[in-house]
C-alpha cells in the first residue's frame, strides 16, 4: 500500500494544546497564531519586529512543522507598551487569531500536547489491512521513536554532534539541537532493539517505568499484577535512555541492552556525559489519544488524534507503512 503525506500544507494540520488559559492581565500578551508554510523561529522574529520589541521578548512552547498549517501560542513581553493592531500583521501566511494579556513568558516545553489532522492522499493498497493496523494502534499504541525532524537534513545532526564532541566549535544556539540529536540516536536504537525483541510495550527484567504525562520515572522493581494493570491502562510505560552522566538506572536484561548500545556509540555517550547532561528517561510506548479515522474518498484517508508533548505524528503514520 502506498500513500502521499503533505500533498499540501492543509493535509498536515497541528493545533497546540497548552493545557491552561491566559490569566487576562500582565505585561505579556499570549497570541494564538495560525501559520501556513512558515518556520516558527521566523514567525517569532517577525512578531517581535512588528511589536517593536527584541526577539528575546518572544516566547513559544515548541517548534512546529513548516510544511503544515499549524496553530500555536506565542508570548510577547510588552511592558509599558499598548497592544499593536494584530490584524495588520504584514505576512499573509501568518494570522493572529486572538490576543490575551498574561503574567508570564511562555517557556519552551510548556505544553500538554498537540492535536493533529492528517490526510493521506493517493492511497493504494489493502484498505482492510490499513483498518486493522489503525485498530491495533488505537488499542496498543506505537513505538515512541524520535521523528526524522530531530536529526536534521539527511540526518546530518548526529554527524555534526560527533564533530562537536571531537572539538569542532559550533554556534551556541545550535549546541542544544546537536545534543538532542545525539541523545535521540541512542534512544531510537535502544527502541529498535526492543521492537525486535517484541518488548517495546512490555517490560524486560530490570525495567525503569515512565509515568504517563510527566518526566518522572521509577524502578527497577518486580513486575507485579499492580504494575501490569497500570501498564494496561496507560498509566506507565517501559522507558528508554536519554543518555547523560553516569550509568543508566536500568538493570539486568534492560540494563545490559542499553549499555551495549551506549558502548556502540561511545563517542556520543562520552560527549553527552562531558556536556553534563543528566540521565533521563523517555517512554518507549506512544498512545495516541482519541484516534479517529475516516475515508474522505477511495484514495484519501483522514487521521485525527492527540499526542503528548515531544511525540511525533509521523511515527504514527509510519506504523501504516507495513500495509502502505
Amino acid at each position: 500500500m502506498t500513500a502521499r503525506l503533505r500533498a499540501s500544507p492543509e493535509d498536515f494540520q497541528v493545533e497546540e494544546i497548552l493545557g491552561y488559559d491566559a490569566d487576562g492581565a500582565g505585561e505579556h500578551v499570549l497570541l494564538w497564531v495560525e501559520k501556513r508554510g512558515a518556520n516558527t523561529d521566523w514567525v517569532a522574529r517577525e512578531l517581535a519586529r512588528f511589536a517593536g520589541v527584541a526577539p528575546v521578548a518572544v516566547g513559544y512552547a515548541g517548534l512546529k512543522d513548516r510544511h503544515a498549517v499549524t496553530r500555536q501560542t506565542f508570548s510577547l513581553q510588552l511592558a509599558g507598551k499598548p497592544d499593536p493592531d494584530w490584524s495588520t500583521f504584514p505576512h499573509a501566511e501568518v494570522k493572529v487569531l486572538a490576543a490575551t494579556r498574561h503574567s508570564r513568558k511562555l517557556k519552551r516545553g510548556a505544553l500538554r500536547g498537540n492535536r493533529f489532522v492528517l490526510v493521506l492522499r493517493e492511497v493504494q493498497g489493502d484498505r482492510e489491512a490499513a483498518e486493522q493496523v489503525l485498530q491495533q494502534i488505537a488499542a496498543r499504541g506505537v513505538p515512541n521513536y524520535y521523528g526524522e525532524q530531530r536529526f536534521g537534513r539527511e540526518g546530518g545532526n548526529v554527524a555534526q554532534a560527533r564533530a562537536m564532541f571531537a572539538g569542532r566549535r559550533v554556534e551556541r544556539s545550535k549546541r542544544s539541537f546537536l545534543l538532542s540529536a545525539a541523545r535521540s540516536q541512542i534512544f531510537n536504537e535502544v527502541l529498535a532493539a526492543r521492537v525486535e525483541r517484541q518488548a517495546w510495550d512490555t517490560p524486560l527484567a530490570g525495567e525503569i517505568w515512565s509515568l504517563a504525562g510527566s518526566r518522572s520515572w521509577f524502578g527497577p522493581e518486580p513486575f507485579t499484577a499492580v504494575l501490569a494493570e497500570r501498564l494496561a491502562r496507560g498509566d506507565i510505560h517501559p522507558s528508554g535512555p536519554l543518555w547523560g552522566q553516569g550509568e543508566p538506572p536500568t538493570q539486568d536484561e534492560a540494563g545490559a541492552l542499553e549499555r551495549e548500545i551506549g558502548a556502540a556509540h561511545q563517542d556520543l555517550a562520552d560527549g553527552l556525559a562531558a556536556a553534563r547532561m543528566d540521565q533521563e528517561r523517555r517512554p518507549l510506548r506512544l498512545l495516541p489519544h482519541d484516534l479517529k479515522w475516516r475515508w474522505l474518498a477511495d484514495d484519501a484517508l483522514e487521521l485525527v488524534f492527540e499526542l503528548p508533548a515531544g511525540a511525533y505524528a509521523t511515527v504514527v503514520v509510519r506504523e501504516l507503512a507495513a500495509v502502505m
